[in-house]
């Protein structure tokens, strides 16, 4: 095992830690990593291209066969989890537009490319995730401004038409680059030079993440009720979009390896390419909910990763009792 191998290993096994730290290391660093924020877009840039390497345009020609999954996951995405945030917003934060527009773009971002690491570990459809995970990111440039505007209207000064251009640029072009370089190579970069670049890109994120906690850090940095309550209530967002994705799932009686692949795709979010957003689109206490929502993410896959280890080992159980009843 190379270097890189290693420090791509030891990195998975402190992701649930990573962000978290990362967001700590820019609210103490204060205003010293605010210079940084141009680069911000640059480094997700690199890291969807990383993240793409793996994946071919072929990888969703056999999901399109059975596209029912691919259809609810998309819509607890950008429909549900956007309403029942919407609600949430007017509901606690009535008079705070820039709390409501922050919790907002933290549920319209698309699913996170970081749903495939996950995904792999506990065993899900790899295929179905890495169709989620294109569709959902060459939609994001239309679907994400579209949204904001059908939420918030004229509430919010938004530049809807930079923001397609920078998720294009952010997210699409280094995509399809990632897809074409895999195609181009019969598959052969995935295990060239996508494992090269994977410490790189997690250790990319962490950069980013610091970044842009450092923009808020004045906010982060006086803990008052305020941003305590808002904590919490990014917390049982982002819980509800993992509960149901696998309620949905179990509710189709789809197989295993499909609830694995919605539970974590309901949940988890692009965070990082919606902090570079609010921080390059929006005013500064926008980000505030978005950078909340990363103290979580990581912790929360992994706690849902061993939910759905301890279901899966109570249905086993279930069966076998059943089947001894009948055997008796």
């Amino acid at each position: 095992m190379n270097t890189l191998t290693k420090l791509n290993k030891g990195l998975e096994k402190i992701m649930p830690i990573l962000t978290p730290s990362s967001v700590a290391i820019g609210v103490l660093s204060g205003s010293h990593l605010q210079p940084m924020a141009p680069l911000a877009p640059w480094i997700f840039a690199f890291m969807t291209f990383a993240g793409s390497l793996g994946s071919g345009f072929g990888e969703f020609a056999r999901v399109l066969v059975r596209p029912l999954p691919l259809l609810v996951n998309l819509l607890i995405l950008h429909a549900i989890m956007p309403l029942i945030a919407w609600g949430a917003a007017l509901l606690f934060y009535p008079d705070d537009i820039h709390i409501v527009t922050g919790l907002i773009l933290a549920a319209v971002i698309p699913t996170g490319i970081s749903s495939f690491l996950w995904t792999s570990i506990y065993m899900g459809n790899v295929a179905l995730t890495l169709s989620i995970i294109l569709i959902d990111t060459m939609l994001s440039p239309f679907v994400v401004p579209l949204a904001m505007a059908l939420f918030l209207g004229a509430k919010v000064e938004m530049d809807a038409a930079a923001m397609m251009k920078g998720m294009f640029f952010m997210i699409v072009l280094p995509s399809l680059l990632g897809m074409a370089l895999n195609q181009l190579s019969h598959g052969n970069v995935k295990k060239t030079l996508a494992p090269k670049l994977a410490p790189f890109s997690k250790i990319g994120m962490g950069v980013v993440v610091a970044i842009n906690s450092s923009v808020v850090a004045p906010y982060l940095t006086n803990l008052d009720g305020k941003v305590i309550s808002l904590a919490g209530l990014v917390l049982v967002l982002a819980i509800f979009g993992y509960v149901l994705g696998w309620f949905v799932s179990r509710m189709f009686g789809w197989e295993r390896d499909i609830i694995v692949t919605l539970t974590f795709n309901s949940g988890m979010r692009n965070i990082s390419a919606g902090a570079v957003m609010a921080i390059s689109y929006f005013p500064a206490p926008v980000a505030l909910p978005v950078v909340l929502g990363m103290l979580f993410q990581q912790i929360l896959a992994s706690t849902f990763g061993k939910f759905l280890s301890m279901v899966e080992k109570e249905s086993v159980l279930v069966g076998q009792a059943t089947a001894s009843e009948k055997a008796g």
